[in-house]
């Protein structure tokens, strides 16, 4: 059986189309893991979601051996009325990725920002908007993130229903 490559439409772009048809967290977050487990291979399951008021230059975070990444509602709040669905789900795969590598280990800023890129580009071509997003600085290409406001991250509502490939065995 031979190895997908990216151009192979049943293989590694079949990735792509999936994210472009992501319809919540629990779907972008699935091509997430399986980007990362192909460029990678490495994975961690049972992951949770929540969502908080953050400070309008915080995308995510996760916390070191937590088992929760946190995405800035605020930023999602802003892209849901001045982006289009490419681009917001774009935003949520970089951000996502991001932390998910966060998770695996990739603890330097600097270096899990380079294999973002790296397995943004690979697993979903490079023309892709999550790619191109990924190789890019956020708060420049969305430049209205700057005035989400402020929160202070005090509340955290938990998304129901994400990583369920990996946990829909024991929690329902």
């Amino acid at each position: 059986m031979a190895t997908p490559t990216p151009n192979d439409p049943t293989g590694w772009a079949s990735l792509g189309h999936r994210l472009d048809q992501a319809r919540n967290y629990d779907d972008v977050f699935t091509v997430v893991r399986e980007s990362v487990r192909r460029v990678l291979g490495r994975e961690r399951v049972g992951l949770g979601l929540g969502l908080s008021e953050l400070p309008a230059q915080v995308g995510a975070y996760w916390q070191v051996t937590g088992n929760i990444i946190v995405l800035n509602e605020r930023l999602i709040r802003v892209l849901d009325a001045t982006e289009p669905q490419a681009q917001r789900t774009a935003f949520l795969y970089v951000v996502i990725l991001h932390e998910y590598l966060h998770s695996l280990g990739f603890l330097d800023e600097r270096r899990d920002r380079e294999v973002v890129s790296r397995v943004a580009t690979q697993a979903l071509g490079e023309d892709h908007a999550a790619a191109v997003l990924a190789r890019g600085d956020l708060w420049e290409i969305f430049p209205q993130l700057r005035g989400a406001g402020t929160g202070d991250g005090q509340r955290v509502k938990i998304v129901r229903g994400f990583d369920s490939e990996s946990t829909n065995r024991y929690i329902r």
